[in-house]
C-alpha cells in the first residue's frame, strides 16, 4: 500500500491520473456521436491516420500529438468534401482513406528508415508519457465538448433523430455535423496517446454501450456514459498502478467486464 501511495505522488503517474479522469468524463460524449451518426468506419480511419502521423513525426522529429491533430483534421475535411450525403456516415470515403494512410505510413517508414516497432507503439499508448502541454490540450478539448453539448443539445438531439427534419426546422445541420466530426477527430488523436489504437473503444464506445442498456433518453445516455467512463478510467488506472499492470489493458478489461452487468440486472 505504501508503494502504491508513493507511486501516486510521482509526477508522470499523477498527470496520467488527471488525464484519465478528464478523458473518462468527457470522451464518452463523443462516443455517443460516433454511434448515433454511424461513424464507426471513420473512427478506424482516424486511428490509422494517427499511425501515419506517428511515422511522420518520428521521421521529421516533430511532436506526435500536433501532427496527429493536424492530419486527422485534414482527413476529416477531405471526407466531408468528398461525401455529398453524410446521413449514412463516411463508409466508402473512410475505407479509401484508411488504405491510403496505411500505405503512406509504410512508405514514410521505408523512405526515412523509421523503425516499425517505434511507430506501432502508438497501438498501445501510455498515459505516463503525457506532458503538461498534452494535459492542457485535453482540458481545453473537454471544456469544448461539455459546452457544445450543453449549448446545442436540442439541435444535436434533432440531428441524431433525422437530419432532414432538423434541416427543415432551420437548424444548421451541415455546420453541427462538421463540428461533431471534428470533435471526434480531436478526441481520437488525444485518446490514442492515452490508451493506444487497439484499446481506444474502452473510453469512446464501451461506456456508451453500457449506458444504453439503461438509458431511455439521449440526455440520460450522455450523462450515464460520462459517469461510467469516469468510473472505468479512474478505477482502471488506479488498479493498474496498484497491480503494476499496463493502464490501457486494465481499463479496457474493466470496461469489458462491466458491460454485461446491466443485462443481468434487467433479467432478474
Amino acid at each position: 500500500m505504501n508503494d502504491f501511495l508513493f507511486a501516486l505522488t510521482l509526477a508522470p503517474v499523477a498527470r496520467g491520473l488527471l488525464a484519465m479522469a478528464i478523458a473518462g468524463l468527457a470522451f464518452p460524449a463523443t462516443g455517443v456521436m460516433v454511434l448515433r451518426l454511424n461513424l464507426i468506419p471513420m473512427r478506424y480511419m482516424l486511428m490509422h491516420g494517427v499511425i501515419l502521423a506517428g511515422a511522420i513525426s518520428l521521421a521529421l522529429n516533430m511532436n506526435t500529438l500536433a501532427i496527429s491533430v493536424v492530419l486527422n483534421l485534414i482527413l476529416v475535411l477531405l471526407m466531408l468534401r468528398l461525401t455529398k450525403d453524410t446521413r449514412f456516415g463516411f463508409g466508402l470515403s473512410s475505407a479509401t482513406a484508411m488504405v491510403f494512410t496505411m500505405a503512406a505510413a509504410s512508405l514514410v517508414m521505408h523512405i526515412w528508415d523509421v523503425p516499425a516497432k517505434d511507430t506501432l507503439q502508438l497501438l498501445w499508448g501510455s498515459p505516463f508519457a503525457l506532458t503538461w502541454t498534452d494535459i492542457s490540450a485535453l482540458v481545453a478539448l473537454a471544456i469544448i465538448i461539455v459546452l457544445y453539448m450543453f449549448m446545442s443539445f436540442r439541435t444535436i438531439s434533432a440531428l441524431f433523430f433525422d437530419q432532414e427534419i432538423a434541416s427543415s426546422l432551420g437548424m444548421r445541420v451541415r455546420f453541427h455535423h462538421t463540428f461533431m466530426v471534428t470533435l471526434i477527430a480531436l478526441v481520437i488523436a488525444l485518446a490514442m496517446k492515452l490508451l493506444g489504437a487497439l484499446l481506444i473503444d474502452a473510453l469512446l464506445i464501451l461506456p456508451v454501450l453500457v449506458a444504453s442498456k439503461r438509458s431511455e433518453s439521449l440526455k440520460r445516455l450522455v450523462l450515464s456514459a460520462c459517469i461510467i467512463g469516469f468510473f472505468v478510467s479512474t478505477l482502471g488506472y488506479l488498479l493498474a498502478i496498484y497491480t503494476d499492470m499496463p493502464p490501457s489493458g486494465t481499463i479496457a478489461l474493466l470496461s469489458a467486464l462491466i458491460y454485461p452487468i446491466p443485462t443481468f440486472k434487467k433479467r432478474s
